[in-house]
This record gives C-alpha cells, structure tokens and sequence, in this order.
C-alpha cells in the first residue's frame, strides 16, 4: 500500500493545483418578461467566495480548471416593478485552458468550456405570485494571467476574468413569462498552490 502511494504521489506531483479565491460575479443580460410587462429584468451583482482545482497535462500547455463557489444570491430586479424575485444559485464552470509559457514571472492564459445555472430557493416579491426559475448550461471563455513570486516555490497569485453565455426560463405560477440572460462576467483574484 506504502508503494502504491508513493508510485501515485510521484505521478501527480506538480499536476495538481487548487486556487482560491473571491469574485465578483456580475450578470450582464437583461430582458422583458411576460410579454413586455416586466421591463428590463436583470439579476444583481454578487460576490462569492471560488475556489477552483486545476489539472495539468504532462508535457504540453494545456490545463483543466473547474471553478466552484459558494451559493450566490442574487435579487432579480426590473425597471417598472423594482425588485421582483429573490433567487440562490451555483455556477460550476469547467475550462479548458491553454498557458502561454514564458521566461517572465507572468504566465497569461485563456480558456473555454461550459458552465451551469443550479437555481433553488427562488421566491417571488410579487404578492400572491409564485416565481420559478430552470436549470440552465451554457458556453463560457475565459482570459486570465497568473504570476509567481521569485522566492516562491508552489505558491502564486491569479487573475482572470469569466464571460458564459446562458439563460433561464422563468415562470410565473407554473406559466413560463419568457427567458432571462444571466450572461455573468466573473472578475476573480486568488492565492494558487501547485503540488
């Protein structure tokens, strides 16, 4: 069992890295729900807590990332009528990234994948109205650089930014009202450490 273990450390050693971090995530799509007589409506920003695992493959300057986070808030609100919903969600998103190696400190990188909208605890702010809100998937991108001190040996910090293209069906007393484009841009800044 001690030589399978240690067989296995060695193989992943410097494959793995977990990344923590804190983002602001901010919807960008707005639409008119129930033909025209919501205007506007929009989900709030939010900061989240996101740490991510990321794999590396052998040889080559691709990487694997997957971003989580904690449930994320948002309140949905509309030109005409204010704030009209109230909804948790989380956001997985799997990318997969291209690392452009240099001889600096600063390794810029892009990516792209999908992602998901898990929305629970919607409520409605509407008197006598019940809102819900449907699982959705959709593409993302991703644009990004990280940087490694000189004295550091598996740590480093991260910056990137996260476009993903999606949206969600609401409805209103079991009756769908129309889709709303979350389209959230992800701005995230972390602490990395690589084994």
């Amino acid at each position: 069992v001690l030589a399978l273990l240690a067989a296995s450390s060695a193989t992943f050693a410097g494959n793995w890295q977990v990344k923590v971090g804190v983002s602001d995530i901010a919807p960008s799509g707005e639409n008119d729900l129930a033909n025209g007589d919501v205007k506007n409506a929009k989900a709030s920003n939010q900061v989240a807590f996101t740490p991510s695992v990321e794999y590396y493959f052998d040889n080559t300057p691709f990487s694997a990332e997957l971003l989580l986070a904690n449930p994320v808030s948002h309140d949905v609100k509309s030109d005409n009528l204010g704030k009209i919903a109230s909804l948790k969600q989380l956001p997985p998103t799997l990318t997969v990234k291209y690392n452009f190696k240099n001889s600096t400190r600063f390794t810029p990188y892009v990516g792209i994948g999908a992602t998901a909208f898990l929305p629970w605890d919607v409520k409605s702010k509407l008197p006598g109205t019940k809102i819900s809100a449907d699982n959705a998937f959709g593409v993302a991108g991703q644009v990004g650089v990280s940087y490694k001190p000189k004295d550091a040996q598996n740590w480093g910090l991260y910056f990137d930014v996260r476009y993903a293209d999606i949206s969600t069906d609401i409805k209103v007393d079991g009756t769908k009202q129309g889709s709303l484009d979350i389209n959230p841009v992800v701005y995230t800044i972390g602490y990395s450490y690589r084994f």
